[in-house]
């Protein structure tokens, strides 16, 4: 069976996967953009919102960002996707502004356009992933295990994906975060199964796959634009290429 979406005509994993009782997922980069990296999703609307900035200097106000989310309480647990979205938006615009690569007085009105822009590109990423959501829902119980702000709830709320859930384990709520296995063994007993029980999907190689496996579960790697160079040329027996994929493998 071949899967030509986006490993350029690669066959799908020829991998045994008997025996799986139950499904933990990663939220964003898996449910919500198709695998790629979250920053690729960012800097698409950057383009489409006239944010003219070298790629460089936008990715510096990207890390900056994840670092001040991860320092100062700014998303709130009641926080949707949007709302993060404005927050994180501004703040790496006014990282830009202060480094002298973006005028100050735009901040407000393009970063909710850039945030717009983004939550509709994960909107339909998300209305792609519910057929498969669905199906797997009636088959398995599953859990989202996820690095997230301590608002991951709200969002799966926004975005009517709650339901899918037994549990949620989000890092910024359990004090450990990716790619620390110990949040995968979290996910694991909150199934109540053994790790070679429970399939793990996620889209990061390093933060999803190596951890769960490394504690017994199975995997499937949904492998889209990742954050580096060298990241793009990793490769992994379980690779995926779309969700639609799992329903496939799991038939």
């Amino acid at each position: 069976m071949e899967n030509t979406n986006r490993n350029g005509g690669a066959q799908l994993p020829n991998l045994d996967y008997t025996g799986i009782k139950g499904i933990i997922f990663d939220y964003g980069g898996t449910i919500d953009s198709r695998g790629d990296h979250w920053s690729e999703v960012i800097w698409d609307a950057y383009r489409k919102a006239q944010v003219l900035v070298d790629k460089q200097d936008f990715r510096d106000a990207y890390v900056y960002a994840e670092r001040e989310l991860a320092r100062t309480l700014h998303i709130l647990p009641h926080h949707n996707f949007r709302d993060l979205l404005i927050i994180k938006m501004r703040i790496e615009l006014q990282h830009l502004a202060q480094e002298g690569h973006f005028p100050a007085d735009l901040i407000e009105t393009k970063a909710e356009e850039i945030a717009l822009l983004c939550y509709e590109a994960a909107r339909r990423c998300i209305e792609e992933a519910r057929p498969v959501l669905d199906e797997l829902y009636k088959r398995y119980p599953m859990v989202l295990v996820s690095n997230f702000y301590g608002n991951v709830e709200a969002v799966l709320k926004d975005f009517g994906l709650r339901h899918y859930f037994r549990e949620i384990v989000e890092s910024a709520v359990v004090g450990v975060r990716k790619p620390d296995p110990q949040i995968f063994r979290l996910g694991v007993e909150a199934l109540g199964m053994k790790p070679e029980e429970v399939l793990v999907i996620g889209d990061s190689l390093r933060k999803d796959i190596e951890p769960a496996e490394s504690i017994g579960c199975r995997v499937m790697w949904l492998k889209g634009k990742g954050w580096t160079e060298a990241e793009d040329l990793q490769m992994h027996p379980a690779i995926i290429s779309t969700l639609g994929d799992i329903l496939r493998l799991l038939a």
